[in-house]
C-alpha cells in the first residue's frame, strides 16, 4: 500500500507532516491528580496568549499531544481544540461524577471500586462521537493503554502512516476507534474501574456492507454488545475483543519516551528530525512522592496491600526512570534532582549530543516539599488525600498547588 499522502488542508496533517521544529506536549497518568495538571497547562496557555496577543489554543501550539490515563483525557480535549479552562471544570467541578462508588454490597479486591458510567458519561460530553480519524481533531493525538490479554502496551494516534491505522484482512483499523472509548481504555484503572472492552477483529462484517461502510457497522455493532452483556459475562464472542486497563501500569504512565519513539521510529512513518532546534518535548506531570510503607502498618489483607504497593512503587520506579533518560538525552533549562546519587544530569549528555529540547513540570506530594517551595501547610493525613487518584474531594487542592508551581517553574522566556 502507498504511504499515506498529506492533506495540505488538514490541521492535523499539518502539525504531523508539515516542515519546521515540531513540539510534543507530553501528560502523565494520576487521576484527580490530573489537577495538577491543568493548572501548569493553565499558566502555559497564559503566557502564549500574551505573547501572540490573542486567545491561542494549545491544540494549535503543539503538533502531537499525548497522555496516558487522566493524561489521555486532557490530551484528547486538547485535541479536539478544548481551551483549558473548558477542561478545568472536569477535575474541579465534576470529579465527583466520575469517582461514583458502586451500588450494593462492596467487596474490595474482588469488584471495581466505582461504577464506570459516571466516567463513561463524562468522556462523552468532553470527547462526544468522535474516532480516531475525525478530521476535526486539531493536532497529532496519542494515548497509552495496555491490552492486558495479550500482555502489550498500545500507543496508539491519529497518524495515518502508523501500523494497523487502516483495515487489515482480520483486524479493524485504529482510524475507527471510538476516541472516548480509547480514552475510556487508558483511564481502566485496575481496582478502581472495570476493563475496557474494544473490538479489534473485523472478521463478521454484516452482509451486503463492504469496505470502510462494513467495517464501521461492525464497530458499531461490536461496540454495543459488551455495554448489554458486561465484559464477564457470556454471549458474545470474545476472541473478536482485547481488554484493556490503564495505561500506566505499563512503563508509559509518563508518555514522553513513547511519543518519542512514535514520531523518530521509522515504523511510523513520521521520521522528525532530532536535535534542540528541531524538537521540544514538554513534560507534565500530576504530583510524584517516594510510595513509604512502614512493615508494621499491613495488618490484616497484608498480602492484597503488598500487591497494590508494589504496583504504586513500580509506577514511581517508572517515572524516575523516564525523568533520567529525558534529562540525560534532553537539553534542559532547569532541570531538576533526579535524586541524590546521580543529581540533575547537568553535565552528562548521550554520544552524539542532545536530542532534543526538554522541560519537565510537576509537584512532590511532600509536606516539606510543598511547605518550603510552595507555602503549602499540609498535615500528614491531608498528604495522604492529595497523593489518592480518586479523591474528587481533593481536586481543588491539587489546583491550587499546581498553580502555585506554576507560577514558579513555567517562564515566559521559555516560550517562543
Amino acid at each position: 500500500m502507498p504511504a499515506y499522502q498529506p492533506d495540505p488542508e488538514s490541521s492535523r496533517d499539518r502539525h504531523l507532516f508539515g516542515p519546521g521544529p515540531k513540539r510534543i506536549l507530553a501528560l502523565s497518568g494520576g487521576g484527580v491528580r490530573g489537577a495538577v495538571t491543568v493548572a501548569f497547562l493553565k499558566r502555559i496557555e497564559q503566557i502564549l496568549d500574551e505573547k501572540a496577543g490573542v486567545p491561542v489554543r494549545l491544540g494549535d501550539y503543539f503538533d502531537l499531544i499525548g497522555g496516558t490515563s487522566t493524561g489521555a483525557l486532557i490530551a484528547g480535549a486538547l485535541a479536539v481544540g478544548y481551551r483549558v479552562d473548558q477542561i478545568t471544570s472536569f477535575y474541579t467541578e465534576h470529579a465527583g461524577l466520575v469517582f461514583q462508588p458502586r451500588g450494593g454490597l462492596q467487596l474490595p479486591f474482588l469488584q471495581s471500586k466505582f461504577d464506570v458510567r459516571g466516567l463513561r458519561e463524562q468522556l462523552e460530553t468532553v470527547i462526544g462521537d468522535r474516532r480516531l480519524g475525525t478530521p476535526d481533531l486539531i493536532t497529532g493525538f496519542a494515548c497509552v493503554t495496555k491490552r492486558i490479554d495479550t500482555g502489550s502496551v498500545w500507543v496508539i494516534s491519529n497518524n495515518p502512516r502508523s501500523p494497523y491505522w487502516d483495515d487489515g484482512d482480520d483486524y479493524i483499523g485504529n482510524k475507527h476507534y471510538s476516541l472516548a472509548n480509547l480514552v475510556r481504555a487508558s483511564t481502566a484503572a485496575p481496582q478502581y474501574f472495570d476493563p475496557e472492552l474494544l473490538p479489534i477483529s473485523a472478521a463478521d462484517l454484516p452482509a451486503g456492507l463492504e469496505g470502510e461502510a462494513g467495517v464501521a457497522a461492525a464497530l458499531t455493532a461490536l461496540g454495543a454488545e459488551p455495554m448489554q452483556t458486561g465484559w464477564g459475562e457470556g454471549g458474545v464472542d470474545w476472541s473478536q475483543y482485547g481488554l484493556f486497563v490503564d495505561g500506566g501500569v505499563s512503563p508509559y504512565n509518563n508518555p514522553s519516551l513513547a511519543l518519542l519513539q512514535l514520531v523518530s521510529l521509522k515504523a511510523y512513518g513520521l521520521d522528525w528530525p532530532l536535535s534542540p532546534g528541531q524538537l521540544s518535548i514538554i513534560s507534565i506531570g500530576t504530583g510524584r512522592f517516594r510510595p513509604r510503607l512502614a512493615p508494621d502498618s499491613l495488618g490484616f489483607g497484608r498480602v492484597p496491600k503488598l500487591a497494590v504497593h508494589a504496583l504504586i512503587s513500580m509506577m514511581a520506579d517508572a517515572e524516575k526512570q523516564a525523568m533520567t533518560l529525558l534529562q540525560w538525552l534532553g537539553e534542559t533549562a532547569r532541570p531538576r534532582l533526579i535524586d541524590s546519587e546521580i543529581g540533575t544530569l547537568a553535565g552528562d549528555a548521550p554520544p552524539g549530543g542532545k536530542l532534543f529540547r526538554f522541560a519537565g513540570y510537576d509537584v512532590q506530594l511532600e509536606p516539606d516539599w510543598l511547605k518550603q517551595e510552595l507555602g503549602y501547610d499540609a498535615d500528614a493525613e491531608a498528604i495522604l488525600g492529595l497523593r489518592r487518584i480518586d479523591n474528587a474531594g481533593a481536586a481543588k487542592d491539587l489546583y491550587e498547588i499546581g498553580r502555585r508551581a506554576a507560577e514558579r517553574q513555567v517562564l515566559p522566556e521559555d516560550w517562543d
